[in-house]
């Protein structure tokens, strides 16, 4: 069966919701892995797509979402500081550009980012654009309006980030002073400016297999071009301080299915890989082909050598792609 639907997809079938994914649950993964690897290859070839973020802004976030460092709803002792000089951003845009990485973006903390720290981040990008023209830009400045995203788009934005983190039925478990449909809201707002959107979500929050299935489909559905996928490294402070982590297994498991299910989309592998042998390895041979690298927001990676090195040993192709 597995098999068969493998073949399925590779000519050009899309599972929708209404198919049975029990076969991703419950079959061989082994199987599976090596299907989704065959699916990556043919709907996204050999290149692996690398992206390298720097927090912007930090600490004191009005939202409460369960899993973070950096909501002022709890002591986790994380490092605050309001938006970081221009400069300070720029240099290190052009230290990544010149390591080979793809794509470098701008994160901050809080619900949204406006007035001067906005039009400092717009003033950031633009000098960005013009100085760094090997590498594309993308954004993470939370619930932004569709004329922010206008803007940011006209000052060199390509992508950008807005996590929906989970199924619209655990959403409300993990976060309560906003909700899924603000979220798919602002990723529908960045597509009808012109904005590629990178959204994906953390697994390990105590979520069912299920929620992580229609977590696929919601994004599947929104046409989400690159999915990055967290693995949960417990944060003390945080009120799922002591959620126990996930298998490797459980975690290849995962991937696999949002490969299946988003066949020519980038499954990117960001926060967690510590929690894998090899930093994860072995993902990038069950569907994954992308991937954060460098520092995390508050939690360590690989370096951009470790992560090239490995990929180039393993045979995959790390080149700069010829900008959108």
């Amino acid at each position: 069966m597995i098999c068969e639907i493998i073949n399925e997809i590779l000519n050009g079938r899309k599972l929708t919701r209404e198919d049975s994914t029990d076969f991703l649950l419950y079959g061989d993964l082994s199987e599976l892995s090596n299907g989704a690897d065959k699916i990556r290859e043919k709907y996204c070839g050999n290149h692996i797509d690398l992206c390298t973020i720097i927090n912007g802004r930090s600490g004191r976030c009005s939202e409460n979402c369960k899993y973070c460092a950096q909501s002022g709803h709890y002591n986790t002792n994380v490092e605050e500081y309001e938006f970081l000089n221009e400069d300070k951003i720029v240099s290190e845009c052009k230290s990544v550009e010149a390591e080979g990485v793809h794509r470098f973006s701008v994160v901050t903390s809080g619900r949204n980012i406006s007035g001067k720290d906005f039009e400092a981040a717009l003033s950031t990008y633009k000098r960005m654009q013009k100085e760094c023209k090997e590498i594309e830009l993308c954004a993470s400045h939370g619930l932004l309006t569709e004329e922010q995203f206008h803007e940011l788009k006209a000052n060199g934005v390509f992508r950008y980030h807005a996590n929906i983190e989970t199924s619209r039925n655990y959403f409300p478990q993990i976060c309560t002073t906003h909700t899924f449909d603000e979220k798919i809201e602002c990723i529908k707002a960045a597509q009808r400016a012109g904005l590629s959107v990178c959204s994906g979500g953390i697994i390990g929050l105590g979520e069912s297999w299920e929620d992580r299935i229609d977590m696929a489909f919601s994004l599947q559905e929104l046409g989400i071009e690159s999915i990055p996928i967290n693995v949960l490294i417990p944060i003390k402070g945080t009120p799922l301080e002591n959620v126990k982590a996930l298998t490797e297994d459980d975690i290849i498991r995962t991937i696999v299915i949002f490969r299946y299910i988003n066949p020519t989309a980038y499954i990117r592998l960001a926060g967690g890989r510590a929690l894998m042998q090899d930093s994860g390895r072995q993902a990038f041979h069950s569907g994954a082909n992308a991937a954060i690298t460098g520092n995390m927001l508050t939690t360590s990676g690989n370096t951009i050598k470790q992560d090239m090195d490995m990929f180039i040993s393993d045979g995959f192709d790390v080149s700069r792609k010829i900008k959108i």
